[in-house]
C-alpha cells in the first residue's frame, strides 16, 4: 500500500500543508523543529489513532488551534483507492473513509503504518504497555476476531475496576458477571496473541540475524498476565480482597508482556542503547514483513531521524531491504542520509511548517 497524497491541518507546527507522494522512498529534510517528524506523525495517526511521540495529547494541536485533521489518499496493491480522514475537535476523534463516517478501528484496519523513531528503544527497554501495543496492533491486522474480544475485555475490566473503587461495600454478585466476561475474553486474547508471536518468530529471527548476528540465537518469551496453570475467573475471585485494597485488577490480559532474549545477552540489561535500538528496529521490520506475508502488501514504513539513529552500514542495509520489498518509505533528517543519496528518492525541504519538493 502507499499514500498518494497527505493533507495536514493544525498538527503541531503544520498549519495547512499538502504533500504529493510517490512510490518508493520520500525524504523530508530540514532543521530541527521544522516539522519533519510531524509529517510522519500524521501518517502514523491514520494507522494507530495515536501518536508515536510521548506527551500530552493536547501537544498535537497547533498552538492556538482547537482542531486538527489529516486527510490522505491510500492506494492498495490491488489498485483500490481509499480516501481517509481523521479529525480531532477537543477530545473527540472522528474518522472518515470515502466521505462516510467510520469507527476508528475501521480506519486503523484500512491503513497500516509502522515507525522506527528515537523513542523506539522503549519497545525493548521500557514498560510492558509499549510491547502490548506493538503486539495488539499486529494481532488486530491478521486476526479478525481479536478486536471484538479486546473491546469486551476492556469494558469488563472498566466495570470491575469501578466496583473495586466503590466507596461502599459491593455485593459479590455484582462482580461475578464481569469476572466471567474477563475470563472468557482473556482466553481468546491470550490464544490470538500467542499464535501471532509464534507466527512472528521466524521474521524476528531473520531480522536479528541481519542486524545483530553477534548476539547469537533469539529467544522470545510471552507472559499472558496470570499464572499459566490457573483459571483467570477463579483467580479474580480469590484475589478480590487484594484488588479491593489496591483499587484495580492486578491480573489478566491487560498485564501481559513479552520480551526478546539473545544467546549472548539473556537479559535486556545486557544490551547497549545501540543494541536496544537495533532490536527495536528488527521488531518493526519483522512486523512489517509478517503483515506483507499475510495481507499481500507492505505497510508504509516511517524512519524518523534515520542518520542519527543508525550507523551508515545499517542505514544502507535497511533502505536496501525496503526498496527491494517495494515498500513506501518516509525518512526524516537534517539532510538527505548518505545511504539514500545513491538511489532514487523523492526529497522535500521542510522549513517552519512549510514543505517544498526539491527533486
Amino acid at each position: 500500500m502507499r499514500l498518494e497524497s497527505l493533507r495536514i491541518r493544525g498538527l503541531r507546527c503544520l498549519e495547512d500543508v499538502v504533500v504529493p507522494l510517490q512510490p518508493g522512498v520520500s525524504v523530508f529534510a530540514g532543521a530541527n523543529g521544522a516539522g519533519k517528524t510531524s509529517i510522519l506523525e500524521a501518517a502514523f495517526l491514520l494507522s494507530h489513532a495515536r501518536s508515536f511521540r510521548s506527551g500530552a495529547k493536547d501537544a498535537l494541536l497547533q498552538r492556538g488551534a482547537d482542531a486538527l485533521s489529516v486527510f490522505a489518499e491510500l492506494r492498495h496493491e490491488d489498485g483500490q483507492v481509499r480516501r481517509l480522514g481523521l479529525g480531532r475537535q477537543g477530545a473527540r476523534w472522528e474518522a472518515r473513509m470515502d466521505g462516510e463516517s467510520v469507527s476508528l478501528s475501521e480506519l486503523v484496519g484500512e491503513c497500516a503504518v509502522v515507525c522506527f523513531e528515537p523513542g523506539s528503544h522503549a519497545l525493548i527497554a521500557g514498560g510492558a504497555e509499549e510491547r502490548r501495543r506493538y503486539l495488539d496492533w499486529g494481532v488486530f491486522h491478521v486476526e479478525h476476531e481479536f478486536i471484538g474480544a479486546w473491546r469486551r475485555y476492556q469494558r469488563a475490566l472498566k466495570q470491575r475496576n469501578s466496583l473495586l473503587r466503590a466507596t461502599s461495600t459491593v455485593p459479590e454478585a455484582l462482580f461475578l458477571p464481569w469476572e466471567a466476561e474477563l475470563d472468557t475474553t482473556a482466553a481468546v486474547i491470550d490464544h490470538l496473541r500467542a499464535l501471532y508471536l509464534a507466527t512472528l518468530r521466524p521474521h524476528i529471527e531473520q531480522a536479528m540475524a541481519g542486524l545483530l548476528p553477534e548476539l547469537g540465537a533469539v529467544e522470545m518469551k510471552y507472559r499472558r498476565g496470570w499464572a499459566d496453570d490457573a483459571d483467570l475467573g477463579e483467580l479474580l475471585a480469590s484475589q478480590r480482597p487484594r484488588d479491593l485494597a489496591r483499587g484495580h485488577t492486578t491480573m489478566g490480559s491487560h498485564r501481559a508482556d513479552w520480551q526478546i532474549a539473545f544467546e549472548h545477552a539473556p537479559q535486556r540489561e545486557h544490551l547497549s542503547r545501540g543494541q536496544e535500538k537495533l532490536t527495536a528496529l528488527g521488531c518493526v521490520l519483522a512486523q512489517a514483513a509478517l503483515y506483507a506475508e499475510r495481507r499481500g502488501e507492505w505497510p508504509i514504513v516511517c524512519l524518523d531521524d534515520l542518520a542519527s539513529e543508525l550507523d551508515r552500514p545499517h542505514q544502507a542495509a535497511v533502505v536496501e531491504q525496503l526498496r527491494s520489498a517495494g515498500a513506501q518509505v518516509f525518512v526524516t533528517g537534517t539532510e538527505v542520509p548518505e545511504a539514500l543519496q545513491a538511489g532514487p528518492a523523492q526529497v522535500f525541504h521542510v522549513e517552519q511548517g512549510s514543505i517544498s519538493p526539491l527533486l
